[in-house]
């Protein structure tokens, strides 16, 4: 990796480079010489597809994370993708803490979101919050500041959002990409216990 980046990098780029590899392994708690979580030939053809075409770097970004098991950019993937497309890693780490829809840690296999605006948190999305505490380390990661945790069976990934824009339909949760207004303590529990036992179809009837 290191001859690589020397390659086509200044002594400049390169330092900042390496360190921004050094924090994103040590942030994620992950080896630096871990396998690459996805295949080298994935990356290629999506860097490929999307060659020459405004925001290939956002979409190809965007790609990677899909295709990725746990949808989430690990520090490997981006190495990678930084050498292919000569883009510094730097700019690439940038990117990706810069926008919400990209994650550093692993996803869970479903995705609860509930909205903190000022309507939702009005009408009582904090209790909502406060509800899904029940998944065993939730509350700890959020009352130490983070805005997203996942259960250690990489099962459920609870987040938060600033506001989702639906105001009028408060307090709002997104569960799997699927808005829900006006949920209630009762509902946000059952939506919960019907993603535990795989009733995903459950979940759609309660829109």
């Amino acid at each position: 990796m290191l001859g690589e980046m020397l390659n086509y990098y200044s002594c400049t780029e390169f330092l900042e480079d390496y360190l921004y590899y050094i924090l994103l392994t040590n942030t994620q708690s992950m080896d630096a010489n871990a396998e690459i979580l996805v295949d080298k030939r994935t990356i290629d053809e999506i860097v490929s597809r999307n060659e020459g075409k405004p925001g290939k770097l956002l979409t190809a970004m965007e790609e990677i994370q899909e295709a990725n098991e746990y949808k989430f950019l690990d520090p490997q993937s981006m190495d990678y993708l930084s050498s292919r497309t000569k883009v510094p890693l730097s700019q690439i780490y940038s990117v990706a803490t810069f926008y919400s829809f990209f994650n550093l840690k692993p996803q869970g296999k479903h995705t609860i979101i509930v909205c903190r605006g000022t309507a939702c948190h009005t009408k009582g999305s904090k209790v909502l919050l406060d509800d899904l505490a029940a998944l065993p380390g939730c509350k700890d990661a959020f009352e130490a500041g983070e805005t997203s945790f996942t259960t250690e069976d990489r099962q459920i990934t609870v987040k938060t959002v600033a506001c989702f824009g639906q105001c009028a339909l408060a307090p709002v949760v997104a569960v799997d990409g699927i808005i829900y207004s006006n949920v209630t303590s009762e509902q946000i529990l059952r939506l919960l216990q019907n993603l535990r036992e795989e009733k995903k179809d459950e979940n759609i009837k309660l829109c």
